[in-house]
Formats: C-alpha cells, sequence, structure tokens
C-alpha cells in the first residue's frame, strides 16, 4: 500500500498496487473521506497486457487447448475445458459419455482445491485474529466472548477461536486447508492428467483410461476431506454471522447492485451435443445453471441469448477499436445478427500510453452483456464465481439430483458421512445482498456443492465402468471454415471461448475469464467495473486513520471477487527501460 500524503479537502489518496495474497497485478486506487468513514473514488487498474487473442491466429485449431491453458497458472483446465467445448462444436462433436463425466470429475476437484486454498490460506488471512487484532481490535474482544454456534461441528469454542484458527502458517485450519489442497490436486491429476495444464484432455473426449482404481482413488480421497468440507461451511457461517453483529451496517463492504452472470458448469452427456442450435437445451441441462440475475429476477438461463449479448466495450482501457474493420461473423448457426462488439469479431489493436484516470488507465477491457430490454450495458459480476453460480442454480430450480437439488430459493447440498461427522445436508439460501461477506459465504458453499456432485458423477462413471461403456474419444477432423463457442465456469467466474476458422487454421479467437469482468474500468458510458463499483462509496469499519490505515475493509471487497490477473497479463518494456520494484510486506507474506 501506498499512501499520498496529500490531502484535497478532506480526501486523502490511497493505492494498494499490486494487491498481495492474489495472482497477477491488481491495483485499486482510491480517495477517502476519513470524516466520514467513506471511499469516495474508486478505480482499478491491470498494468500488464493480454495478448492471447494476437497469437492464436494462424495456429492449428486443435492446439488451442493447450496453449490457451497456459493464459492462467491457477485455472488453466478451465481454460482448455472451455475451449476443448468450442472445438467440440466447431468440428462437429459429440464425446462418449464417460469422457464427459471424467472430464467433470476434474473440474469438480479443481473447484475444491482452488475455492479451498484462497478461502482459507488467503481470503481469511483479513479475518484472521492477527489481522483483526490491528484493525479492529474492539472486534477481536467482542470475538473472546462470542460462543461460536457451529462448535458441535468444527470444535472451535469462540468466534476468536476461529479466528486464531486461520492466523497464517500457524493457524491449524490454515495449515489443515494446504493438506487439503494437495489431497484436492492429486483428485485432479487422476482425471486430467497433471495440474494446472492437462495432459488428457482434448477435442472429442479424453485420454484418460476408466478403470476401477481410478474411480476408487479419487473416492478415498474424497470421503478423506469430507470432514474438513463440512467443518469449513460451520465456521465459514459462524465468522460472518458474527460481523454482521458485531459491525452493524458491514453488509454495505463491497456491496453492489445484484448484477450476476454464470455461463454453467459440468455437461450432462445424455442432453449436450455441443450443436449450437440446440445450445439452450444442452445449456439448461448443465449441472450449474447458466443464467443471468438483474436485481434478483432471472432474466435468461439461455446460452444463445448469452451470447448474443456479449460485447466488449473499450472505453477506459489500452486500446483501439476495431469497428471499421471487416466482421469475421455476421450471423449465428441459427441466423441471428452478431454484433461488432461479439468476441467472434473482436480484434486487438494494443495501444500503450500513459495511464489517466480521467482517460485510460488499464490493460483490462470492459465486456459488457446488452440486455434487450433496457438497452443497458450491464456490468455483470461473478461474485467471485460461487455466489453467481449458486444464486442463478437457487433460482432456476432445474437441477434435481440425489445430492445437489434446486429448490427456486436455495440450493440443498447433501453430503454422505464420513470419517468423523455424520451425512449431513446443507442449504444454501439467497441472501440479501452481492457483498464481500455473501461472496466469500458463497464460495465454501460451492465446495460442498462441488464435493457432492463429484459423488454422484463418479456413481455415473462406474455405471459406465461396470456396463462396459467405457470409451473416451471419438475421432475427427478439423473443417476448413467453422466456428465455435465454449461456455463454461472458471474457479472465479463465467468462461468463454470464441473461435473462428478459416483455411483450417484460427482465424480469430478470444476467451473472455472472469476478472475482465469483475475487473474492467470505467466502460465507453462511464460505467465503472464491478470491482470499482463495489469499492466505490462503501463505509470503513477499521479503527486505524490514515497514518497506519491497513485497509482491510477495501481488501476484503476486492479479494471477495477471488481476483486473478493472469488472463489479461502480458508485457512488454522495450529496450532499455530500468523498472524498479518495491514490496509493501503485508500479513500472511514476506513479499508483495
Amino acid at each position: 500500500m501506498t499512501a499520498k500524503e496529500q490531502q484535497t479537502g478532506k480526501l486523502v489518496e490511497m493505492s494498494w498496487d499490486p494487491i498481495t495474497r492474489i495472482i497477477g497485478n491488481l491495483g485499486i486506487y482510491t480517495k477517502i473521506d476519513f470524516a466520514n468513514r467513506r471511499v469516495a473514488e474508486c478505480h482499478s487498474t491491470s498494468s500488464l497486457f493480454r495478448g492471447y487473442s494476437m497469437f492464436m491466429k494462424g495456429k492449428d485449431p486443435r492446439d488451442a487447448g493447450f496453449i490457451t491453458s497456459r493464459i492462467c497458472g491457477i485455472c488453466g483446465d478451465n481454460h482448455t475445458t472451455c475451449s476443448v467445448y468450442a472445438q467440440n462444436m466447431a468440428y462437429g462433436l459429440k464425446p462418449p459419455p464417460m469422457a464427459e463425466w471424467i472430464v467433470n470429475l476434474g473440474e469438480a476437484a479443481e473447484y475444491m482445491f482452488d475455492h479451498t486454498i484462497f478461502q482459507d490460506n488467503l481470503v481469511f488471512v483479513d479475518f484472521s485474529e492477527a489481522m483483526v487484532k490491528q484493525t479492529n481490535p474492539s472486534v477481536l474482544a467482542r470475538a473472546e466472548n462470542t460462543e461460536a454456534p457451529g462448535a458441535a461441528v468444527h470444535g472451535k469454542r469462540t468466534i476468536a477461536d476461529i479466528m486464531r484458527s486461520f492466523n497464517p502458517f500457524e493457524g491449524d485450519f490454515y495449515k489443515e486447508a494446504l493438506q487439503v489442497s494437495r489431497v484436492t490436486r492429486e483428485m485432479f491429476c487422476l482425471m486430467e492428467g497433471r495440474h494446472v495444464h492437462p495432459s488428457t484432455v482434448y477435442p472429442g473426449g479424453v485420454g484418460t483410461m476408466p478403470e476401477p482404481n481410478l474411480v476408487t482413488d479419487y473416492l478415498t480421497r474424497l470421503l478423506g476431506i469430507l470432514d474438513f468440507v463440512k467443518k469449513s461451511v460451520a465456521m465459514n457461517d459462524d465468522i460472518f454471522d458474527f460481523f454482521y453483529e458485531a459491525l452493524p451496517g458491514y453488509e454495505e463492504v463491497g456491496r453492489r447492485r445484484v448484477l450476476l452472470g454464470c455461463w454453467g458448469a459440468w455437461q450432462d452427456p445424455s442432453v449436450c451435443d455441443y450443436r449450437y442450435d440446440t445450445m439452450t437445451d444442452w445449456g439448461r441441462a448443465m449441472y450449474v445453471t447458466p443464467g443471468i440475475v438483474v436485481d434478483g429476477e432471472l432474466i435468461t438461463t439461455d446460452l444463445v441469448d448469452i451470447n448474443l449479448g456479449m460485447r466488449i466495450l473499450l472505453g477506459s482501457s489500452f486500446y483501439q477499436d476495431w469497428v471499421n474493420e471487416d466482421p469475421f461473423v455476421t450471423h449465428d448457426p441459427l441466423g441471428n445478427p452478431v454484433d461488432m462488439r461479439h468476441p467472434w469479431n473482436q480484434t486487438t489493436f494494443p495501444d500503450p500510453q500513459k495511464r489517466d484516470f480521467g482517460d485510460k488507465y488499464s490493460w483490462v477491457m470492459s465486456p459488457r452483456w446488452y440486455d434487450r430490454r433496457t438497452g443497458d450495458h450491464l456490468a455483470l459480476d461473478t461474485g467471485g464465481g460461487p455466489f453467481a453460480r449458486l444464486y442463478t442454480t437457487a433460482l432456476a430450480g432445474i437441477v434435481d439430483t440425489p445430492y445437489v437439488r434446486s429448490t427456486g430459493r436455495s440450493v440443498e447440498i447433501s453430503l454422505p458421512k464420513s470419517e468423523k461427522l455424520p451425512e449431513m445436508t446443507l442449504e444454501w439460501r439467497i441472501p440479501q445482498w452481492s457483498n464481500a461477506l455473501e461472496r466469500d459465504r458463497a464460495r465454501v458453499y460451492f465446495v460442498a456443492y462441488s464435493a457432492a456432485m463429484a459423488v454422484f458423477f463418479l456413481e455415473r462413471a462406474m455405471e459406465g465402468i461396470r456396463s462396459g461403456d467405457t470409451k473416451v474419444f471419438t475421432d475427427f477432423e478439423v473443417p476448413d471454415e467453422a466456428i465455435g463457442c465454449g461456455f463454461h465456469e472458471a474457479v472465479r467466474g463465467v468462461l468463454s471461448h470464441h473461435m473462428v476458422i478459416k483455411d483450417g487454421k484460427i482465424a480469430n479467437y478470444h476467451p473472455y475469464p472472469p476478472t475482465p469482468w469483475n475487473g474492467s474500468p470505467r466502460d465507453s458510458f462511464g460505467t465503472p467495473g464491478p470491482y470499482e463499483d463495489a469499492v466505490q462509496d462503501m463505509p470503513i469499519f477499521e479503527e486505524n486513520g490514515p497514518d497506519d490505515f491497513k485497509g482491510v475493509d477495501i481488501m476484503r471487497a476486492v479479494r471477495s471477487f477471488d481476483p486473478c490477473l493472469p488472463c489479461g497479463v502480458h508485457m512488454y518494456l522495450g529496450n532499455g527501460r530500468n523498472i524498479t520494484q518495491q514490496h509493501s510486506p503485508m500479513l500472511g507474506g514476506q513479499h508483495g
């Protein structure tokens, strides 16, 4: 953090760049009104350039999954999977059912791995005893004398005991989470070959051999972490409910209008054939329901509508416009017109320049969703991923399995008996607010959701093995001309890949992960991106003044979105330029 010791009236400029305990270079620049304990202004920046859309051109389409997995060292498998979905559409492929169950199991393990390590080893440092002692000592004192309602499940007597268990490198739950992240990564590797760049996921299927020991090796690991998952949910509920009680008004931290997007996850092979003209049906058959929520209303669950509504705006980002270029795709396979600002038609023209918060200040573009009902370009967010996934699935009322069921107002999650804890049914209910605490709360519920669905996928895979239906690959040829789109949920939210093939090569390719949606700057209409919107005008509850201000409330708001910037980052410096990098050590790590 750097504080500009310059006061303009009552406003103090403060910035955090780069923010620690996330992946990639994210800067948050604010002006804070300490007299009124509010953030007056916020700008979100990414200082590095995204280049994948440029160097994908001319490549063999079959390489797309392997190349795009390198976009991210955290959720590269989500990119591989989404790329394969887009290629399946372009090549006219329907993989065998067993291949889909294997990919679903791999992706379920990835959600469990990533959400656990982020929540318990990164996010919860902000809620740990060590941090709260520095920022809100009165809250810690209250926590020492507050009984934990979920003690019978997680074994922590007071809220302060929970906070101590989150202390970095020392807390018992912090250390247990590291072990669980190792086990879940092993589960992933069983299905997708290696983490985080899969070696066995291809268009048309997988290279993983479906043998009984594959299922049992995965299952034994899954059963071994279920106690942890159950304890996690109870601890999360206790800590977040306590913050609402201890700090009245804390619901405003990171709060923004309910504008959520989810592109769906986990295909149902009995419905999904990857054809664009049936995408509405197989999209709704996903085990996480795609959808867009506006002010608490689910306005669509149709992937065709979702696709056609995508717009990439420039606004405050360092690019030249492409609207005068020839379009790659004028109409979708159903005959619907495709906008020039749609990813199928985007051309990337980087235009580096000096950062100016009154003009252009970020390498992240501004994805928006065009609402035909109102003509608005909506700055959707993902709620960090789980919040939007649970919200859309709950409202849609479609998902109905023995382990996860949508009720129309909530999601019920049933976990089997584990080593120490009995069978347990958890219920995530649609909350009153879209804010920092509810984004964080949703994350651990989605770990439980993923664990429950993993049991379901294992049962389907075992049925196939017992019946001899073990085919995992379908042969294919790359067409000379085709278009494809893939929709998936990366760990932290919406992920789409759009591809155009001409003369058997990639003519245009655009992956849009969640961070451009969440971390976008002000767009062409002046609408702030979700990070900016969630922080700007929010109250601050930290007890420190400007001289020793940690910005913990701001960090909780931003980290609740699970920022991950590698999907927007590649940098060219030129010759002869020296850059000095200064680290400001923060709690939980020795380096920025």
